[in-house]
C-alpha cells in the first residue's frame, strides 16, 4: 500500500483550516494542524510532513519566522497563503524559502492543483530513482552535473541542496548555453502564467542559485543587463 503525503496545515483560522483539511483528505493526503506558529514547528518535527500549507499572519511567530525556521534544516515544501489586503511581500517570501503562495480566498481546486505540482516537483516519481538515469535530463559541464531527473547538482563532488524552482531554472539555462532569456520568458517557463508580471521572482532566484554556485573558469550565470539571464560558457 502507498502511504499517504502528508500535508501540515497551519492557520489560525480553525474554519479555513478545517476546510482546507477536507479538500486535501478527499485527494486522498494525510494532514494535519496547527493554529500558531511555535505549534507549526513542534508539528514538523513530530509529523514530518511532505509539504507545509503555511499561513503568513500567525499569532506569536509568524509565517515568515516559521518559514525561516523551517527551511534552515529542511528543504521540505512551503507554500504561504495569504489574505487579500494584508500586507504580503511575495519576494519576502521566496527570500524565506517559500516555494509558492496563495492569496485568499482561493479556489479549492486551484489550492489542490497547486500543492499537487510542488511535490509533483519536490518528489520524483519512483521510476526517476532508477540507477540508469535518464541522459536527456541531464546537463554537464567541467564541476558540474545538474540532473533534473532525480532534481539532484553537484558541483565538483559535493551535492548542493536546493529547492525545487532554483534547480529547475538553473538546468532550464543550462541546457541552452549562451542564450539570453528574458525574465518575462522565465517566468512562463518555470513558474507558469500565475507569476507573469512579478519579474522579481527571477531576481530572487538567481541571487539564491549564485550563493550557493559559485562561477566557474569555464561557465557562469550571467546577467544581461536590461534583458535577462544567461547560462555563459566560454
Amino acid at each position: 500500500m502507498v502511504n499517504k503525503q502528508k500535508i501540515l496545515i497551519v492557520d489560525d483560522d480553525e474554519n479555513i483550516a478545517e476546510l482546507i483539511s477536507l479538500y486535501l483528505t478527499k485527494e486522498c493526503f494525510d494532514t494535519s494542524i496547527a493554529y500558531d506558529g511555535e505549534a507549526a514547528l513542534t508539528a514538523f518535527e513530530t509529523y514530518k510532513p511532505n509539504l507545509v500549507l503555511l499561513d503568513l499572519m500567525l499569532p506569536g511567530i509568524d509565517g515568515y519566522q516559521v518559514c525561516r525556521e523551517i527551511r534552515s534544516k529542511s528543504d521540505t515544501p512551503v507554500i504561504m497563503l495569504s489574505a487579500k489586503g494584508e500586507v504580503f511581500d511575495k519576494v519576502l517570501g521566496l527570500e524565506m524559502g517559500a516555494d509558492d503562495y496563495i492569496m485568499k480566498p482561493f479556489d479549492s481546486k486551484e489550492m489542490v492543483a497547486r500543492v499537487k505540482a510542488v511535490l509533483r516537483r519536490y518528489h520524483p516519481s519512483p521510476k526517476t530513482q532508477e540507477p540508469a538515469a535518464d541522459k536527456s535530463k541531464q546537463v554537464e559541464y567541467p564541476g558540474i552535473t545538474i540532473n533534473l531527473t532525480n532534481y539532484s547538482v553537484v558541483v565538483d563532488g559535493q551535492s548542493v541542496e536546493m529547492p525545487p524552482k532554483e534547480l529547475e531554472l538553473l538546468y532550464f539555462l543550462a541546457a541552452s548555453p549562451n542564450q539570453v532569456f528574458t525574465r518575462e520568458q522565465l517566468l512562463d517557463q518555470i513558474w507558469g502564467y500565475e507569476y507573469i508580471g512579478d519579474t522579481r521572482t527571477v531576481d530572487v532566484h538567481i541571487k539564491r542559485l549564485r550563493e550557493k554556485i559559485k562561477d566557474h573558469d569555464s561557465w557562469k550565470l550571467a546577467t544581461v543587463w536590461g534583458i535577462g539571464y544567461k547560462f555563459e560558457v566560454k
